[in-house]
C-alpha cells in the first residue's frame, strides 16, 4: 500500500520532526511505502502542500492518508468531515495516529458519522445565532449589511466573474443567455 504521511505546524519556530518520526515509523512497521509532505506556518486560506497532497489522493497516486492527529489535516470541524467524507468515497484509507482511528474499520467509519453529525449541528448552532442577532439589530433599529462609503456615491461598473464571464462569450453564445441574463447585461 502506498502512504502520504502529512505533517503540518502552525508556526515557523515549531518543528514537525515529532510527528515525522512517530509516523514514519508506524508506517514501516505496517510495511507501507510511504511519501513524506511537511507544511510549517500554514494559515487558514493558505496550505499549500495540503492543497498539493488533497490533489494527489484525489487522482488515486496514493491509497491511503496518515497524519499525526486529525487537528493536523483538518482546522475546521466542517473541513475535515467534507475532506473525510471526500476521500473516503473515493476509497482512500485515513488513519489519524494519535487520535487512534482508523478509517478504513467499521468502528472508525462509525466516528467519522460521528463527526459529520457534529459539524451539522455546529453549522445550525451558528446560523441560529447569526439570525437571532440580525433579527435582535433589526429590532433596535440598526441599518443591516455594509455601511456605505466613498465608493459608493456612482454607478458601479460590472466586474468580477460576470464581468469576466461576458468577455469571453461570443456572440453567438450571448444570443444564448437567458432572458434574466440579457437583462443584467444592458
Amino acid at each position: 500500500m502506498k502512504v502520504v504521511i502529512y505533517c503540518r505546524t502552525s508556526k515557523l519556530d515549531q518543528h514537525p520532526e515529532n510527528q515525522e518520526l512517530q509516523l514514519v515509523e508506524y508506517a514501516k512497521r505496517m510495511g507501507w511505502q510511504f511519501d513524506v509532505f511537511e507544511e510549517q506556518e500554514s494559515t487558514r486560506k493558505t496550505r499549500p502542500i495540503k492543497e498539493f497532497v488533497l490533489q494527489k489522493l484525489r487522482q488515486k497516486e496514493y491509497d491511503a492518508l496518515l497524519v499525526w492527529k486529525l487537528d493536523r489535516w483538518g482546522r475546521s470541524l466542517q473541513e475535515l468531515v467534507s475532506n473525510l467524507q471526500e476521500l473516503t468515497a473515493k476509497s482512500v484509507k485515513i488513519v489519524s495516529l494519535q487520535d487512534n482511528i482508523d478509517y478504513t474499520t467499521a468502528s472508525g467509519q462509525l466516528f467519522a458519522n460521528m463527526l459529520a453529525c457534529f459539524a451539522e449541528y455546529e453549522r445550525s448552532i451558528i446560523r441560529e445565532r447569526t439570525l437571532a442577532g440580525l433579527e435582535r439589530a433589526k429590532k433596535q433599529g440598526k441599518q443591516l449589511g455594509r455601511p456605505v462609503g466613498a465608493h459608493d456615491k456612482g454607478v458601479r461598473k460590472k466586474s468580477g466573474y460576470w464581468a469576466r464571464w461576458q468577455t469571453k462569450q461570443t456572440p453567438a453564445q450571448k444570443t444564448q443567455m437567458i432572458p434574466s441574463q440579457i437583462a443584467m447585461d444592458k
